[in-house]
């Protein structure tokens, strides 16, 4: 499959002309009309530093029904003990930094480029990206994630943790937010071990792209955030 350059047009070719690695396209800019087009058509940016934007539709998707979140007994017992106070858009762009810092098994630097961060921290200052945190006793950060929500989907970007079990904790917490929110999805977009033991799944791209096209469109019955997601702020076909 030919991977396709983007662009200032502001369009996708189809993701089911990804190829075997999921790679789409090449190019185009992080603008907050580009990005929503993006995870509404299934696709979503990933890219080393130095590198030209990467654009990525992987098959099969990773994806976590929010209604059937398993935690295990022994992540359960944990949050008993109440080490971690967790909140929703307090510190975005302290978690989205904190990602980009993390060192990673198998990868060399970061993808969250000092680019992809102000697209993030844009995104949220439209309200349609978000954050959940974790912080230990002190107040200190100790661990989060961010992703985007449209519709009744969360796209799940990444991840960290400076303490034992902050970012479970913190990613179980959003999850039973969303699912009582009215958000029915989280795109985990690639398979990790942690998120297989709270139960994501692989579901083939067809059948990703027929939910996402549904899920985008509906709207959740509660706001889940400190903040209401408005995607409809930002203009993209």
């Amino acid at each position: 499959m030919p991977v396709f350059r983007l662009d200032s047009k502001l369009v996708f070719p189809p993701p089911s002309l990804a190829n075997d690695n999921g790679l789409l396209a090449v190019g185009g800019d992080l603008s907050p009309e580009r990005l929503v087009l993006a995870y509404r058509s299934g696709i979503f940016p990933w890219y080393d530093e130095g590198l030209p934007i990467l654009w990525h539709s992987p098959d099969p998707r990773y994806v976590l029904v929010t209604s059937q979140l398993h935690v295990p007994k022994s992540l359960a017992k944990q949050r008993k003990r109440e080490l971690y106070s967790i909140r929703f858009d307090t510190r975005f762009e302290d978690v989205i930094r904190a990602c980009g810092e993390t060192k990673r098994p198998g990868q060399r630097g970061t993808w969250i480029t000092d680019e992809m961060t102000a697209a993030y921290v844009r995104l949220f200052e439209l309200g349609v990206a978000h954050s959940a945190e974790a912080f230990d006793e002190t107040g200190r950060l100790v661990g989060g994630l961010y992703g985007v929500s449209l519709g009744t989907v969360f796209f799940g970007e990444s991840i960290f943790a400076r303490a034992p079990d902050a970012s479970k904790i913190a990613f179980v917490t959003m999850v039973e937010a969303l699912d009582q929110a009215g958000v029915t999805l989280v795109d985990c977009q690639v398979h990790t071990e942690h998120l297989e033991r709270f139960g994501a799944e692989f579901w083939p791209r067809t059948r990703y792209l027929r939910e996402l096209a549904r899920r985008v469109e509906e709207s959740p019955h509660a706001p889940p955030f400190a903040t209401r997601t408005d995607a409809a702020r930002i203009k993209a076909p």
